[in-house]
Order: C-alpha cells, then sequence, then structure tokens
C-alpha cells in the first residue's frame, strides 16, 4: 500500500490532500504497519499538510492494537504541537483500544480524567467500558455503567444490550439479565436465541417460571420463523 500511496503522484499527476493521508494512515493501521504513522505524519509536515483530530485517533488506535504504549505517548504529545485538543473520538479509541486489551481498569481511569475535565462522555464510551468490563468478567462495574449511562439520558445501542445480557447469563445473574433484556424488547431488539435460551434457563432455575414464559412469548412475538421452536421450549418448562 505504502508503495502505490509513494508512486501516486508521479502516475497520476496529483498530490495527496489530508484525506488522501487520513486513508492510508488507516490503511497502514489496519494491515499492522502502525509504526508507518511516523513517516506519514513527518511527509505531512513537509508537505505543510496538518493532520486532524482522524489522523491521530486512527494512529493511536493501531498503536494500541500493536501494543506500542509508547507511541500512544507520543502521538498525544504531537496533537499539542499541533494544538489539537483531544475530543471525545480520541478518547473513545482509546477507552476502546484499553478495553479490547483487557485493561478496562485504565480505560476507566481515562474516563473519570475526561469527566474530571467537564466533557460529556456518549453512549459509545459507555458502551466500550460495558463490553471491557463484562469480558472481565467485572459485571457490578458494568451495571453501575449501565446505569449511568441511562440516568444521563443516553441510549445503549443494541450491542450494547446483548453483551449485557449474555455476560450476565454467564455469571447467573438472572434477575439483572432479565431487566435489561426487557429494556431490549422494548425497543425491538432481541439477543439472539443462544442467549435468550440461557436466560429462560436460568430463569427456571431461579424459580421464575411465569417471568420465562413471558420472554418465549414476546420472542414468538417479534421472531415468528422460529415460534415452533419456541413452542417446544415453552413446552419443557415447569408447569
Amino acid at each position: 500500500m505504502k508503495r502505490v500511496f509513494s508512486e501516486f503522484p508521479g502516475n497520476y499527476g496529483l498530490e495527496p490532500n489530508l484525506d488522501t493521508y487520513n486513508i492510508v494512515l488507516k490503511g497502514l493501521c489496519k494491515s499492522g504497519s502502525a509504526n508507518e504513522a511516523h513517516s506519514i505524519l513527518a511527509e505531512m509536515e513537509r508537505k505543510r499538510i496538518k493532520p486532524n483530530t482522524t489522523t491521530f485517533a486512527t494512529a493511536i488506535g493501531g498503536f494500541y492494537e500493536e501494543g506500542n504504549y509508547i507511541d500512544v505517548g507520543k502521538m498525544i504529545q504531537l496533537m499539542q504541537k499541533y494544538s489539537i485538543e483531544p475530543g471525545m473520538s480520541i478518547y473513545n479509541v482509546r477507552i476502546q483500544s484499553l478495553c479490547k486489551l483487557k485493561r478496562s481498569a485504565e480505560a476507566k481511569a481515562l474516563f473519570d480524567a475526561l469527566l474530571s475535565r467537564g466533557m460529556k462522555p456518549n453512549w459509545a464510551t459507555y458502551g466500550h467500558l460495558i463490553y471491557g468490563f463484562c469480558r472481565e468478567g467485572k459485571l457490578d462495574i458494568a451495571k453501575s455503567l449501565y446505569k449511568e449511562m441511562v440516568d444521563r439520558g443516553l441510549q445503549p445501542e443494541a450491542q450494547c444490550y446483548f453483551t449485557l445480557v449474555y455476560h450476565l447469563c454467564q455469571g447467573q445473574d438472572f434477575d439483572a439479565a432479565l431487566g435489561i433484556c426487557k429494556d431490549c424488547m422494548l425497543k425491538g431488539w432481541v439477543p439472539n436465541i443462544t442467549t435468550m435460551k440461557s436466560l429462560v434457563d436460568g430463569l427456571v432455575r431461579i424459580e421464575k417460571v411465569d417471568e420465562a414464559r413471558e420472554i418465549i412469548r414476546r420472542v414468538k412475538e417479534k421472531f415468528s420463523r422460529n415460534a415452533d421452536r419456541w413452542s417446544e421450549i415453552e413446552a419443557g418448562l415447569p408447569k
């Protein structure tokens, strides 16, 4: 990719602009060559093309992916040189990357830092943290973040609900899973059949058969094509 990019001006008589550099940088980071970000940024400086938030968010995400935390710090310092304040997009990239690496406590520290600066997290910020803490089995923190998110008036997206319901079932916290599943279904979203079957089985285990039946009824209404399968599951419930 870098070779094609370097030959582009000579072959087509066109000079790359900021968007071109950002696209190339994204491709390099996706291919595991985030270290090329330094040469890309150096070339941009020579050509007096100022990088933007997208440039740095891409590079930072790439360095996190490769476990190169020193270069993450260098990118943040370079942002200061260009007088670019780290907005929510930068914080979200950093928080998401740390959560993927199972370093959610560090991500939460970043989250607390942005709050102390008076910044307002968005649904994506909370979604990344919830995903991270769920993966690490820290379900009480994930539930607390979900409540905080809703209290702030932020609307979770579907995958956030699915992640919580799945991991709460895995952690056998079926009451909490049921509550979040109900919230999810009110918005017309239903987790996959494996997760829902796990929830139904869990509700039966804690002697909440009526709630299990109600969940099955709602799923059958939403997905009529699976109605026969759910009818079989319902028939196997305790009377």
